[in-house]
């Protein structure tokens, strides 16, 4: 090659270099010009599904392009989670992430092929939801205190119920257990629902599980909360007190929905789909709409989620050594 010809092929790199690169500002600028799909790694109707479809039809509004939530169900929401981190990073796959997936998987799971904080970038807290400590009437124990007093004494005897080994509600009772001494035993379901059928039966002592499947239960009387797990009192059961006012303040545990994007994803993208989400967070229809599910509405800034989901990683990250549990 002569080096004229070479000094040539570098100039038509260059440009081409140069001209893609021009490009990436002017797609985020007309972004979004086609249908946006947003990934969720749980089955439709359960809790995380119900947040991304309410989010994604008043965040279409904004944008001006449809949302679709597409369901990649498996794994603890792992499947989902993958699947946009290796996706394009244009703004066209996002995800709907939840505590569980995002801060409680990167320690629970050995062999996960992503990293959350590295393959992932936040976009928008979506919202919140305390979990609630429930007993059947017909047990003795009448306040969280009472339970942990009982828990002691009756070392071993008493069980537990959550959705499962890993979850939320198990290293939440964990975390109470660790600070408290008490001694409960775990039993992992197939999902909260199944647990609190055997608390109504009486076959569990204590279950630890959302607003929405307890809810009725709790109007009808059939099951008492001891506590909730938020930092204050939860508008969907004002009359349940917190950890904190129960004596335990180290005992809170907030489930979480948030939106993420490939890492990658140009921030001028990043900021249309938090301006969407936000704006979305004030629809007065979606704010009852959420209330029903027990949740709090969050939103805020991508530089906010970030800082709440590296302290939820590190926070879960110590729950799940303490509790023992893995999953390869």
């Amino acid at each position: 090659m002569t080096p004229l010809h070479s000094k040539r092929t570098f100039c038509h790199v260059l440009l081409a270099t140069a001209t893609a690169l021009a490009a990436l500002p002017s797609a985020a600028q007309s972004y979004p010009d086609k249908p946006i799909r947003m990934l969720v790694g749980f089955p439709a109707g359960g809790g995380v599904d119900i947040v991304a479809r309410l989010l994604a039809v008043e965040m279409q509004k904004t944008l001006g392009q449809p949302i679709t939530v597409d369901n990649r169900a498996g794994a603890a929401g792992n499947i989902a989670t993958e699947a946009v981190a290796r996706a394009a990073p244009d703004g066209y796959t996002i995800l709907m992430g939840n505590t569980g997936s995002l801060a409680i998987n990167p320690a629970l799971y050995t062999k996960l092929s992503f990293n959350v904080l590295k393959d992932l970038k936040p976009v928008a807290l979506v919202s919140t939801s305390p979990l609630l400590v429930l007993v059947n009437p017909s047990q003795p124990a009448k306040t969280l205190g009472e339970l942990v007093a009982n828990a002691k004494q009756q070392k071993g005897q008493l069980n537990y119920g959550t959705g499962g080994a890993g979850s939320i509600s198990h290293l939440a009772m964990e975390l109470l257990k660790s600070e408290t001494g008490a001694d409960l035993v775990h039993v992992p379901y197939r999902g909260g629902a199944p647990a609190v059928t055997d608390l109504l039966g009486n076959q569990l002592q204590v279950v630890v599980e959302g607003v929405p499947i307890a809810a009725p239960f709790l109007k009808s009387g059939k099951l008492n909360a001891l506590a909730v797990t938020s930092t204050r009192r939860s508008p969907a059961v004002p009359d349940v007190p917190t950890g904190a006012e129960a004596g335990f303040p180290n005992f809170t545990a907030t489930a979480w929905y948030g939106v993420m994007v490939p890492a990658g994803t140009p921030a001028p993208v990043i900021a249309k789909l938090n301006a969407a989400a936000n704006a979305a967070l004030k629809d007065p229809g979606l704010l009852e709409k959420l209330a029903l599910q027990g949740s709090e509405p969050a939103g805020g800034t991508p530089a906010a989620f970030d800082d709440h989901l590296q302290k939820e990683v590190t926070r879960w990250a110590a729950a799940v050594k303490t509790s023992g549990a893995k999953v390869d």
